[in-house]
């Protein structure tokens, strides 16, 4: 008996039905949506997602990733490539390996399998530039000036410099397999792209063999949330010849 004297509000079986399945669908949505919100939270903390500027800030460009040393210390000058395939056929301008003041400038220089490097002699003194190594054996005998060919580096892989004059004089060139080679800065930290499933991490002081690479999964960054770095400080050397075999444990 209806004491308010309305009729009471009948909604048919059917209709019942589709207000429940519209409100499932509507709680199931928001249920993914939450999910998302959490993984994408989580993934920026375990990076340091941001801006590349350290702040911590979120970006979609990647992530923030920063490398210590032993010490807990920024380490600046850390290689970062990022593993992925070059494209074929890929032009790259001529990369500069300068001298000056009787060093390599830069001292550390990243470029692309495949990619060419000119070697200036900007002092007023002649250099001797040459190199052991497997990645690519070469030298370019007394000079001043700049040569008339740069130097073609097909093989990946680490190259250590000389001058056959100035025995002081050590640079490296880190010629990557993939496009994306990246250097941490002075704060230790480079910018990871969001696509990147893989990185190798080298540094021209690392402990281990100077040709040695350690790949770390993008897994293994998000559980761990940093990089360490083991480094060493090299012994002075009166040779060029000492010190790469040193670095190559002959």
């Amino acid at each position: 008996m209806n004491v308010s004297g309305h009729n009471p509000v009948r909604t048919a079986p059917g209709r019942l039905n589709m207000i429940r399945r519209a409100a499932g669908c509507a709680w199931a949505t928001f249920g993914r949506t939450l999910l998302t919100l959490i993984a994408i939270a989580v993934t920026g903390s375990a990076f340091g997602a941001g801006n590349g500027d350290g702040s911590g800030n979120g970006s979609d460009n990647g992530y923030t990733l920063q490398l210590r040393d032993q010490h807990g210390s920024p380490l600046p000058d850390v290689v970062v490539e990022v593993i992925a395939p070059l494209s074929a056929g890929s032009v790259q301008q001529v990369a500069v390996m300068d001298q000056i003041d009787k060093q390599f400038q830069p001292r550390m220089l990243t470029i692309i399998q495949g990619q060419a490097v000119s070697f200036p002699n900007s002092d007023d003194i002649r250099h001797h530039v040459y190199s052991f190594s497997d990645a690519k054996r070469f030298e370019l005998k007394l000079y001043a000036g700049t040569p008339i060919q740069p130097i073609r580096f097909e093989q990946s892989g680490v190259v250590v410099l000389g001058c056959n004059i100035h025995d002081s004089m050590v640079g490296y060139i880190y010629v990557s397999k993939s496009k994306d080679v990246l250097t941490t800065n002075q704060q230790g930290t480079v910018q990871i792209p969001a696509y990147a499933q893989q990185i190798a991490i080298w540094h021209a002081l690392q402990t281990t063999d100077i040709d040695t690479r350690r790949i770390v999964t993008v897994t293994e960054l998000q559980q761990s949330g940093s990089v360490i770095v083991e480094t060493q400080t090299p012994a002075p050397r009166n040779t060029f010849s000492e010190m790469f075999k040193e670095h190559h444990g002959h």
